[in-house]
């Protein structure tokens, strides 16, 4: 990874987008999707899409120059919107940045616990449906609820999702997510349960919902590229139920990951 000069706008503006990337033995999970979506996330920015054959290679590149490749990573791609002077405005040729890195990823151990943060989703952004550079509420989010992992509204006062994961819960032969316009980032797994829910016998909803939903909750869970799907146990000291049908769709997730 290059060092990023000081008028860079992502540095600057947070003005770009990243990937987080699961590998496993060496080999990135679930690529072009991933590409797919940064470059989708190019267009509602209003810029240029990168190399496709250059994201791929630089991260492989990052992902070689780990001392344990061959384990469990991720990779951080980061695309900003290159170098540019002072002020908002972009220049007229925006010459993009675009930089990977690796670390050991290990998988969390055992389901995770939420807490309702005070930070809220703003539904009303079209950032809060991209991996934008501007991260700074769910740092926030997050850092209210540690240890526990952050569960976040929108302005609504509707659920949103965690810190840094979308979130489900079951009812029944039901599936819910919050609705797309509830400030939800479209993620890699959450498209992949939703697609599974039907070989399940599930019947998947996006929803509007309160808080006080998850309680009545045949089994809630996360999901993020790195977590797969990840049970809830409980929010704010409340226990939830637990569900067969959340490791079934762990086993599932984590089926297509290995074969991706």
């Amino acid at each position: 990874m290059t060092g990023v000069p000081l008028d860079d706008r992502g540095l600057l503006l947070g003005d770009g987008l990243f990937e987080t990337i699961l590998a496993l033995a060496g080999r990135p999970v679930a690529m072009e999707a991933h590409l797919d979506r940064l470059m989708a996330g190019c267009g509602s920015l209003g810029l240029p899409q990168p190399d496709r054959d250059q994201a791929r290679a630089l991260c492989l590149e990052a992902l070689q120059a780990l001392p344990q490749s061959e384990g469990r990573a991720a990779i951080r791609l980061t695309l900003t919107a290159g170098s540019g002077g002072r002020g908002l405005d972009r220049p007229a040729q925006v010459g993009l940045r675009l930089l990977a890195r690796a670390a050991p990823a290990p998988r969390p151990e055992g389901p995770a616990r939420l807490r309702l943060s005070t930070v809220r989703r703003n539904e009303g952004s079209p950032v809060s449906r991209l991996k934008s550079l501007s991260y700074l509420d769910n740092v926030l989010a997050r850092q209210q609820a540690a240890p526990d992992e952050a569960l976040m509204l929108n302005n609504r006062g509707d659920l949103a999702c965690a810190g840094a994961a979308n979130l489900f819960w079951l009812s029944g032969q039901q599936l819910y997510t919050p609705a797309p316009d509830c400030g939800v980032l479209p993620g890699i797994v959450r498209a992949q349960v939703l697609a599974l829910a039907g070989r399940l016998g599930l019947e998947a909803r996006e929803v509007h919902a309160e808080p006080q939903t998850l309680a009545a909750a045949d089994g809630v869970f996360l999901t993020n590229s790195l977590i797969g799907v990840r049970p809830v146990v409980g929010l704010d000291g409340q226990t939830f139920a637990q569900s067969d049908l959340v490791s079934r769709l762990a086993a599932e997730i984590d089926g297509l990951s290995s074969s991706c």
